[in-house]
């Protein structure tokens, strides 16, 4: 993996500044409890301005993360841009490409989402759609599990996940969940055509309203007393189906 794929934390105040200012984006600023000064106040409001996520915490904590100066202040930067889901659909279509994406609702597990992008990647799904909060980081272990594919796929991050949803759908995406209580099966859907394929999370699965947005919820077969596959491993069986159906 490229080194400079690793280099995911910044400390200090003006390191950290110059970071926001640099628009990369940031994962997270820890910012030390009980501290008020004038520099730290000015990071606080240029994060809120920029929509960044902000935790207030005990000073061990930072610690914890760098044993070097910190000042009360420590960013988590993603080691890639972020594609806009909505202006990058139509270069799709303009290519004269069947779209395939996938989209991830609330799966937080870093090694099942590196897996996933891994899978996308060798499948050539063209994106993946994750929600800003709720998702999986984007980190070392992220990345070092997918090969380094989560650096090479397009990944949408969304304010609203569900708008995106509705917009991919509008676009002639067919939206379908993958869900074991579907009464279809992925060997019964017809996947040829421009599609989107949401997965959810082992704990709490698909939201209701990603359900209810879906036009097709499918499941892949498998016998009654087994266990349900693991999220990452369901992924590179549907899409093992649809790069047979599509050839």
């Amino acid at each position: 993996m490229n080194k400079e794929n690793t280099k995911l934390r910044i400390y200090g105040i003006r390191p950290v500044l110059e970071l926001i200012s640099s628009g990369k984006e940031i994962q997270k600023i820890y910012i030390q409890k009980n501290i008020n000064n004038e520099a730290i106040l000015d990071i606080e409001q240029k994060a809120k301005e920029k929509k960044i996520e902000i935790k207030k915490v005990p000073i061990y904590k930072l610690n914890k993360l760098t044993r070097k100066n910190h000042q009360g202040v420590f960013a988590f930067c993603s080691p890639i841009s972020f594609v806009s889901f909505e202006n990058f659909l139509p270069n799709i279509y303009e290519k004269g490409e069947v779209p395939l994406f996938l989209a991830l609702d609330r799966i937080t597990d870093v090694r099942n989402f590196g897996s996933i992008c891994r899978s996308a990647k060798v499948f050539g799904v063209h994106g993946i759609i994750i929600p800003k909060k709720k998702s999986a980081e984007i980190n070392e272990i992220s990345i070092k599990t997918s090969s380094g594919a989560l650096t090479k796929i397009p990944i949408c991050r969304t304010e609203n996940f569900n708008k995106t949803i509705l917009f991919a759908k509008n676009s002639g995406l067919k939206i379908c969940s993958l869900s074991e209580h579907a009464e279809k099966n992925i060997y019964e859907v017809n996947l040829k055509e421009p599609i989107l394929i949401i997965l959810g999370s082992e704990k709490e699965g698909i939201s209701y309203m990603v359900t209810k947005n879906s036009d097709e919820l499918i499941r892949i077969p498998s016998k009654e007393d087994l266990i349900s596959l693991n999220v990452s491993v369901a992924t590179g069986i549907i899409l093992s189906e649809i790069k047979r159906q599509r050839n």
